[in-house]
């Protein structure tokens, strides 16, 4: 098992974090995991999303029992396993010792996007809930243990998204393929169960589209909301991969 690479890529909702999972799974060597942590974010909070009973009949809510399926062997002829992480899925008290074994990369949107984008698909949204205060102080945590984590802003990479892949793979070590580039429409059998819900847009897609920048007006919390992620937001920014 010392030859696996184990990627974790930490996202908000509202990404192309999904995509980039696609991505990934066009490789013959990578196993991708859709977030692995979903059903023992449900089980603990308690809070409503679309599909929770099917999310949580389908996965462990027993956090331990997840993060060790992470570390599980891989299948032959697989030596890469990529998790596609939400951030919102992981709380500041919990022992995440286990992620310094990982290579931990943040992709970032900006928030207005973001809440722009999930209010059309849940009735209001918190900071929590778009995962980007959980990126920060992931991120302090990874600092203080001297690690190297890359953080990807979702709007340069669909600017050139060979140029990204390359680059990310690269410091994975591991060799880039042409086949991330693009793949067939339609669901996988890796998706959660909470795909039809939320996949509408990748399961139409053959690759990574070009960035369509929008007009976005927010108003009362929404706008709150982004304002409140957006010094945030600008710190990440800050120390983005630039390609």
């Amino acid at each position: 098992m010392n030859d696996v690479v184990q990627v974790a890529m930490w996202s908000g909702p509202r990404n192309i974090s999904t995509a980039i999972m696609r991505a990934f799974e066009n490789r013959p060597d990578t196993l991708v995991v859709d977030e692995p942590l979903y059903a023992a974010y449900l089980a603990r909070t308690g809070v409503e999303h679309p599909a929770r009973e099917a999310v949580i009949a389908s996965q462990p809510t027993d956090l331990a029992a997840a993060v060790a399926a992470l570390f599980a062997p891989l299948p032959a002829g697989r030596r890469v396993r990529y998790a596609k992480h939400m951030a919102h899925h992981i709380s500041g008290d919990m022992d995440l010792g286990w992620t310094f074994d990982l290579r931990n990369v943040l992709l970032i949107r900006d928030p207005v996007e973001v809440v722009a984008s999930y209010v059309r698909a849940r009735e209001s949204c918190e900071p929590e809930d778009i995962g980007l205060p959980q990126q920060e102080w992931l991120l302090e945590m990874w600092d203080e243990q001297k690690l190297e984590v890359p953080i990807l802003d979702a709007g340069e990479f669909l600017g050139a998204p060979e140029a990204h892949l390359r680059w990310l793979c690269d410091w994975l070590d591991i060799p880039f393929t042409a086949g991330m580039l693009s793949w067939p429409p339609g669901p996988r059998a890796t998706d959660g169960v909470w795909a039809p819900h939320w996949y509408a847009s990748v399961w139409a897609s053959t690759g990574f589209e070009p960035r369509r920048p929008r007009q976005t007006s927010l108003a009362g919390r929404d706008a709150d909301v982004a304002e409140a992620c957006r010094p945030i937001y600008a710190a990440l920014h800050d120390r983005r991969v630039r390609i």
